[in-house]
């Protein structure tokens, strides 16, 4: 038995068909960008990453967050040492951007100046990659990744998730860059990468006192609160203290109560350890400690402002000199 299909159902799955192939070829016509290579696809390098990076990542959105009162995307670069196929990503500092549309630039002029300032202290460390804040790799990592291949030929890329759905495991994931066949055209993807944790002595110590800086379960905090908690409770013990001693001294002058010599005889020599800040020694210390305080606030003030000028001399002699070549080529030519 034979059943006519209407036309007009027969052109809609056509429809359907072809759109539904034609996304299938061409990622971007479903709204959707790959940014990630196939499966199959492994890293080519291994990762060992200290917890400072985490430590600063983490800083840097926080802080942001609290002054902006929403969350941003933060943008850093990532250093360390690199040996063979072997990376060791030991510390991070910012980077400037701006937005234009959706597209985020990198200042470069920026980058410049802090990779000379770290390669003063840190002269062994090399530029291996950059962070950001989010989940999963976009199109627009895409973008910046590309920015940032032209200082490093392969960047690994760390996204740190603030608002991971399973605390379990660490929100960090690594990445790098491929360029693979898309629609038979090279397109840069992301690979992801296996890390482990690689610490220092130095590093446990701090990452100890931050883990317990937070109340646990246990209730239990770092070193460094207990030993404030104690020396407040000192304090305000000895305030308490003199305000007794305060309060029978007035009694015993208003009639209130009968002086006892003994105590009062305590309570004169405690007064008299007292008027130590009225020693002129200590005036004079701490006159000169307050001077010295001054001077180099006022000296790094000064060095930051003459760093300030002399960049800017630098840019005006490269302009004028550019002008100046100018001038000089249309006189000879007119």
């Amino acid at each position: 038995m034979e059943v006519d299909v209407p036309e007009e159902n027969t052109s809609e799955q056509t429809a359907m068909e072809i759109d539904e192939d034609t996304s299938e070829r061409n990622p971007r016509v479903s709204g959707s960008v790959k940014v990630m290579a196939s499966s199959g696809t492994v890293g080519s390098v291994s990762i060992s990453l200290h917890p400072l990076v985490i430590m600063n990542v983490s800083e840097h959105w926080t802080r942001l967050r609290a002054q902006e009162g929403s969350d941003q995307l933060v943008y850093g670069a990532l250093i360390g040492k690199q040996k063979g196929r072997n990376i060791e990503i030991m510390n991070s500092f910012e980077l400037l951007f701006n937005c234009i549309g959706d597209d985020v630039i990198i200042d470069r002029d920026y980058y410049n100046t802090k990779e000379e300032q770290f390669k003063q202290v840190f002269s062994e460390m090399d530029f291996l990659g950059w962070y950001t804040t989010g989940d999963i790799p976009t199109e627009k990592d895409i973008r910046v990744h590309k920015q940032l291949c032209e200082i490093n030929e392969s960047p690994v890329l760390l996204k740190l998730d603030p608002r991971p759905k399973n605390t379990e495991h660490l929100s960090v994931s690594m990445y790098e860059s491929v360029i693979d066949l898309v629609n038979g055209e090279a397109t840069m993807l992301f690979v992801p990468l296996t890390y482990t944790l690689a610490t220092e002595e130095a590093e446990r110590i701090g990452v100890d006192h931050v883990q317990r800086m937070c109340n646990n379960d246990q209730g239990e905090c770092s070193v460094v609160a207990e030993h404030l908690t104690a020396q407040h409770s000192a304090i305000k013990m000895l305030h308490a203290r003199v305000k007794l001693v305060l309060r029978y001294v007035q009694a015993v002058q208003n009639g209130e109560l009968k002086g006892n010599h003994e105590v009062l005889r305590a309570a004169c020599s405690l007064s008299h350890r007292l008027p130590v800040l009225n020693n002129p020694k200590f005036k004079a210390d701490f006159y000169n400690q307050c001077n010295d305080f001054g001077l180099m606030t006022y000296l790094g003030i000064i060095t930051k402002g003459c760093n300030n000028i002399n960049q800017f001399v630098n840019k005006f002699n490269i302009l004028y000199d550019r002008q100046g070549v100018g001038r000089r080529l249309r006189s000879l030519f007119f």
